[in-house]
């Protein structure tokens, strides 16, 4: 417990310096910005920032993508409460109770409130990641090839199954692609090549990096250009320091929200706009005021910004000691932690034990951050949202094409951006989601290596895929979850919780 709280202390004071809390400002007001602009997401933002700090010391580095990633989610906010357009798809929920604030001339009163409840969600979440993260990684040691083969093929699924909740099947379908998009290349084992077709570009496999930046930059232009919105900005004249009272109101919302938005973000590749969503139905579920919500609640409001921001560092647990996502934006900063010489994974407390204490230090820095900025800076940020996105869409065009080019100097990842970009506009068309389309990527070469690796181990028999004690808990779940996403269970389990919940036979 005492080298924990060492390590905590020595991870906050590492980034006590001129430079690094420069770094921290810079990058969380970036990051607001990102997020207040409608169409350019957290990921877009971290993908974009890792080519800029490609050759700044890691730790500076990792800092400035933390903090872009904290002030994104917080920021999408702004423009939520004030044009009821989420400028993250974290910040949806926000839109149901945020505007009708605004609407009613309480947009600084309903922005403070976020801004309070962004900091308490990531601060929540914080503690989760302190407790959790070295337990689970110590856990993680006892995992060989045939769990993590299963740990990849869970990940994939449970990111399908929940950000596709009306049809699961897109969501399975998306995380497949990005699996076979993941076996393109060289394989690991035997240095053989796969799926080239003779393009000798595609022998080294599709990078994440301008994969990312084309289904989540690119993919968004051309639905900019595509749906062109002219919304309606509500102005802030009121109040933005929120009061004592309006903070502590709501603890127990902000506690539950907060535990809510933190196990969403441990589940591999579900994000932050779920812990926004399930945050706000389980506060909800429990208000006295439940009539209120979506017409104005407070309460809603509290319960969607505490959710979303907690995912954060809820996100970073299974990134930091599994090596796995726990949203799109982790996925990007495991891409960037591989680039500076970072490794996540089980043996990160072995080798590295200082890092997670560190990205809790950058979490309670970033968070005082947003904080200072959102309450500071209110008037100013509304300002931002005055810019037509149309006329940024040149600017991010151009980011995406440097960005995809600068990591490796080569044209053929631009193409491979504008590959992604067109096949991820095509399936937002027809409503598929993205998370599990990269997710794939990333998982699918530690599947596939722990698949071939666990089979040649025992010579080709698969029994120790489904008799060892951890392998046979995760294929039963992924069993689980396949079941319970075909549509008579699914309607049938949904109806029994119905008939046993005393609320809906009152109700």
């Amino acid at each position: 417990m005492f080298e924990g709280l060492w390590l905590l202390g020595s991870g906050i004071a590492h980034f006590l310096t001129w430079e690094a809390l420069f770094n921290i400002a810079w990058a969380s007001l970036l990051g607001i910005v990102v997020g207040a602009l409608p169409g350019l997401t957290a990921t877009m933002g971290v993908a974009l920032l890792v080519t800029l700090t490609y050759k700044m010391p890691p730790d500076q580095a990792i800092l400035c993508l933390m903090a872009l990633y904290v002030g994104s989610i917080y920021g999408g906010s702004r423009s939520a409460i004030l044009l009821a357009i989420p400028g993250t798809p974290a910040s949806a929920a926000t839109t149901l109770d945020g505007f009708p604030l605004a609407r009613a001339g309480k947009a600084g009163m309903a922005m403070g409130i976020a801004t309070t409840s962004s900091a308490l969600g990531t601060l929540v979440g914080i503690v989760f990641l302190a407790l959790i993260a070295p337990w689970l990684a110590e856990f993680a040691l006892r995992f060989g090839s045939y769990e993590f083969f299963w740990l990849a093929l869970f990940g994939v699924l449970i990111s399908g199954r929940l950000t596709s909740i009306d049809n699961p099947l897109k969501g399975y379908i998306a995380g497949i692609l990005g699996l076979l998009a993941a076996m393109i290349g060289m394989e690991s084992l035997h240095a053989y090549q796969r799926f080239t077709f003779g393009i000798s570009g595609l022998g080294g496999g599709i990078d994440l990096i301008p994969a990312m930046v084309g289904a989540f930059g690119f993919a968004e232009i051309l639905v900019v250009m595509k749906q062109r919105v002219t919304p309606t900005l509500v102005t802030s004249n009121d109040r933005v320091l929120p009061r004592l009272a309006d903070i502590t109101r709501y603890w127990r919302t902000t506690l539950r929200s907060g535990f809510v938005g933190t196990i969403a973000g441990i589940i591999p590749g579900v994000g932050e706009d779920i812990g926004s969503w399930a945050s706000y139905a389980a506060a909800r579920r429990k208000s006295k005021e439940a009539d209120q919500f979506g017409k104005g609640s407070v309460e809603g409001l509290v319960a969607a910004e505490t959710g979303n921001s907690a995912v954060i560092p809820g996100a970073m647990i299974p990134t930091l000691t599994l090596a796995l996502p726990g949203s799109a934006a982790a996925a990007v900063l495991i891409a960037a932690m591989f680039i500076h010489g970072i490794r996540p994974g089980p043996m990160l407390m072995q080798e590295n034990p200082e890092f997670l204490y560190q990205i809790v230090g950058i979490l309670l820095l970033s968070t005082v951050a947003i904080t200072i900025f959102g309450l500071s800076l209110t008037k100013l940020l509304v300002r931002v949202l005055l810019v037509p996105r149309e006329k940024l869409m040149p600017v991010v065009y151009v980011l995406c094409v440097v960005g995809s080019f600068a990591i490796t100097q080569r044209m053929f990842d631009v193409y491979v951006m504008i590959a992604f970009g067109l096949i991820g506009f095509v399936l937002r068309q027809m409503r598929y989601p993205m998370a599990p389309l990269v997710l794939g990527i990333i998982l699918g070469e530690l599947l596939d290596i722990n698949l071939r690796r666990g089979l040649h181990i025992t010579d080709g028999d698969v029994s120790p895929f489904f008799t060892r004690p951890i392998s046979a808990v995760l294929c039963t779940v992924i069993v689980l979850t396949l079941v319970m996403s075909l549509p008579t269970v699914n309607r049938r389990v949904t109806n029994l919780f119905k008939r046993l919940d005393p609320q809906s036979r009152t109700g």
